[in-house]
């Protein structure tokens, strides 16, 4: 049995079951560290912004309530969007992607690899995949024991496969994939845009310190809103290239697994394999409803197992009209092996004054 095999592989002579309980309980605390540093530093940046800037330092009422109400609007949508990055739900591999018993024992007895390759082949024809590993067999997680669904990976930190996989994040102790991946894009865009609100307010007073006039009743809230400044720049500098190069990744539909090494499908290697035009990308992950996209709610089209690929990538049909899961309103259709690709890519897109030509 799968369950029997996994425990005697775990199972480790003259080692301590309590001091296995220990070690686990001190990574599970020590992993939260990055976050509780976030949440210290916004806690003082609130009690820098709110306090020593705006009630102290800022004379004019009208310039407190506008500073006061922009800053907290920022805050509650950056608080919003990394507190849904970290504690989003991450479903687990659906079942049919899960090897039976009997399937497991005649994969752990095969003899070969080419034995291996034919009993996971023969499991997997059924299923929607079209990625393969370098060697052209079909994705498979021997400790989780599950054929790997497209762009889903296996992730040692937390000891699981991920859907859409993109990267296990420290700063949210959570991996980003399918399911938190909108979560953690406007958790960087809020998150720069809070820093540079604060860099942007602060600056005033930075040149004024930096001359020698800043004056204040309390000596040392100058430091605060000096150093507030120079932290928010600090963050800002980095937020900012991290969230341009996870915009370039979801304008070309990759993840950072994928930039780093492309997907591999039948016909070879491909890093834009997933791609189907930049703002059908943008909405394969906040949605087709605009007035959800800066919203940290899960709008994500489809269910992280399935993806439209290129053309060239469709082997088969895998969906029916009514499993499209929202990809029909991105223009995705279907797949047909036997329709030509210019007539694909009429349908997929068509253009004013042309007809979609018809199958024979």
């Amino acid at each position: 049995m799968a369950s029997s095999i996994q425990n005697n592989r775990v199972s480790a002579s003259g080692y301590c079951v309590c001091c296995r309980v220990c070690n686990m309980w001190c990574w599970r605390a020590f992993k939260w560290l990055p976050v509780l540093l976030i949440v210290s530093i916004v806690t003082w940046s609130y009690y820098a912004y709110v306090f020593q800037l705006c009630i102290v330092t800022i004379d004019s009422t009208a310039q407190q309530c506008v500073y006061m109400v922009l800053y907290h609007i920022l805050l509650i949508m950056f608080a919003w969007s990394y507190w849904r990055t970290i504690f989003a739900d991450i479903r687990p591999i659906p079942d049919k992607y899960k090897l039976p018993d009997e399937e497991l024992e005649k994969l752990l007895s095969a003899d070969s690899e080419d034995a291996q390759r034919t009993i996971l082949e023969n499991f997997a024809k059924d299923l929607p995949i079209v990625t393969r590993t370098l060697s052209g067999s079909v994705r498979y997680c021997n400790r989780c024991v599950v054929v790997k669904p497209d762009r889903a990976h296996h992730c040692s930190i937390c000891s699981r496969c991920v859907l859409k996989m993109d990267h296990h994040c420290p700063w949210v102790n959570n991996c980003v994939c399918f399911h938190n991946y909108k979560f953690f894009m406007l958790f960087l865009g809020y998150a720069l845009l809070y820093c540079l609100f604060i860099m942007s307010t602060c600056l005033p007073y930075f040149i004024k310190f930096w001359k020698g006039d800043f004056s204040t009743t309390a000596s040392a809230g100058r430091y605060h809103i000096v150093f507030a400044f120079f932290v928010s720049l600090m963050f800002a500098i980095s937020l900012g290239s991290l969230f341009g190069y996870h915009c370039y990744l979801v304008a070309n539909n990759r993840t950072t697994l994928e930039a780093f090494r492309a997907p591999m499908f039948r016909s070879g290697a491909d890093k834009n394999g997933f791609s189907m035009g930049a703002y059908n990308n943008f909405k394969e992950v906040f949605g087709i409803s605009p007035n959800l996209w800066m919203l940290p709610v899960f709008t994500s089209l489809g269910d992280g197992c399935e993806f439209p690929v290129r053309r060239e990538h469709q082997l088969q049909t895998f969906t029916t009209p009514q499993e499209t899961n929202g990809y029909e309103s991105m223009g995705i259709t279907r797949s047909s092996a036997e329709m030509g690709y210019e007539t694909e890519r009429w349908r997929l897109f068509p253009r004013k004054g042309r007809t979609v030509p018809q199958i024979v």
